[in-house]
C-alpha cells in the first residue's frame, strides 16, 4: 500500500514532479535555484506548487521560480526589492516582481540569498502587524 505524503513532504514531492518535467538545461538550473532558496530560507519554510509553478512559503509566500521556453524566472513579487537590488539586477531582464535569467545559468547565489532573506524579513514584519 502506498501512503500519501503529507505536509512538507507533499509539497516537495509536487515540486520534484514539476522539475522532472522540465527539459535540460533548465532542470539543472532550477534545481540549483531551489537549493539556493532552501539554503537562504528558514528551516520552517515549506515548498508547494502555486500558480502551477514551484514556490517557497514562510509566513506567506516567499518566492516562486519556473522554467519557460527561452528563460527561467525568479519571482520575489515585491516591487520595493527591485529598487533595493537594482544595481545587481542590471544584467537581467526584470518586470513587475520577476527576474528572468538564462535556462542554463541560475542567478548568483549571493543575490538569491539576499532577496530571500529580504522576503523573509518582509513576511515576518507583516505577520507581526
Amino acid at each position: 500500500m502506498v501512503q500519501k505524503k503529507k505536509g512538507k513532504e507533499a509539497g516537495s514531492a509536487e515540486v520534484e514532479a514539476y522539475l522532472d518535467n522540465v527539459p535540460e538545461p533548465a532542470r539543472t538550473t532550477l534545481k540549483r535555484m531551489r537549493a539556493m532558496i532552501r539554503a537562504a530560507a528558514p528551516t520552517e519554510a515549506t515548498e508547494a506548487i502555486s500558480y502551477k509553478i514551484p514556490s517557497f512559503h514562510y509566513k506567506g509566500t516567499l518566492v516562486w521560480y519556473a522554467a519557460f521556453k527561452h528563460h527561467c524566472s525568479f519571482f520575489p513579487m515585491v516591487l520595493p526589492l527591485a529598487g533595493e537590488f537594482g544595481e545587481q539586477l542590471k544584467k537581467f531582464k526584470t518586470s513587475k516582481g520577476t527576474i528572468q535569467f538564462p535556462v542554463d545559468s541560475p542567478l548568483p547565489a549571493g543575490l538569491v540569498e539576499k532577496i530571500v532573506k529580504a522576503r523573509v524579513a518582509l513576511n515576518e514584519a507583516k505577520a507581526r502587524e
